[in-house]
């Protein structure tokens, strides 16, 4: 199960043109020269600065499992950051973002209205590109998995249920719960 946060990620991943580095020596390399020095890499991803410049210089090739995690996680973080800044400026001005999310899905109607029971539900949607222009933003100003799911629920409520003002113009809230499976896709 992917978390709101990395789905984002991955959806702006995909835009990538030119791969990530892929060996352990090469991640090493990549980010010391983004950070001009092995001591900040080395604070950065928890080890010895030794370490760092053994993997730099090519004497230590395979790290072990939490340490290639942490270093495929910083590589992609930071690679192609103007590619990574287009495709979520053109996902916020023009051309939104699609959700395609398998999870339990509820929503709540005006007091008198009946309620529909929370269910799994899976839905591809299109969401316009204000509705992405709010994920990413909330995103960027570190907003947790939690308000991301709310903002992703609200889109839902607004798009699919309420299809644009068209009809259940009572409905007050869309909830997400356990989500089995959640792709985003500029």
């Amino acid at each position: 199960m992917s978390t709101f946060g990395d789905g984002l990620d991955q959806a702006v991943q995909k835009a990538f043109t030119r791969p990530a580095p892929k060996t352990a020596g090469s991640q090493m390399r990549y980010l010391v020269k983004q950070h001009k020095s092995t001591k900040a890499v080395a604070r950065m991803l928890r080890v010895s600065q030794r370490t760092v410049e053994r993997y730099v210089k090519g004497q230590i090739k395979k790290p072990r499992p939490e340490l290639a995690a942490r270093l495929e996680r910083e590589v992609k973080a930071r690679w192609q950051p103007q590619i990574r800044a287009r495709a979520r400026e053109k996902a916020a001005t023009t051309g939104g973002i699609v959700i395609d999310v398998h999870a339990r899905l509820g929503y709540a109607g005006a007091p008198m209205d009946s309620s529909d029971e929370d269910r799994v539900r899976h839905l591809t949607v299109a969401l316009p590109p204000q509705h992405a222009a709010r994920l990413f933003s909330a995103q960027q100003q570190g907003a947790g998995d939690d308000r991301l799911r709310e903002l992703t629920a609200e889109a839902l409520k607004e798009v699919y249920f309420q299809d644009d003002g068209r009809r259940a113009g009572s409905l007050r809230e869309v909830r997400i719960s356990d989500v089995l499976n959640l792709d985003f896709e500029l």
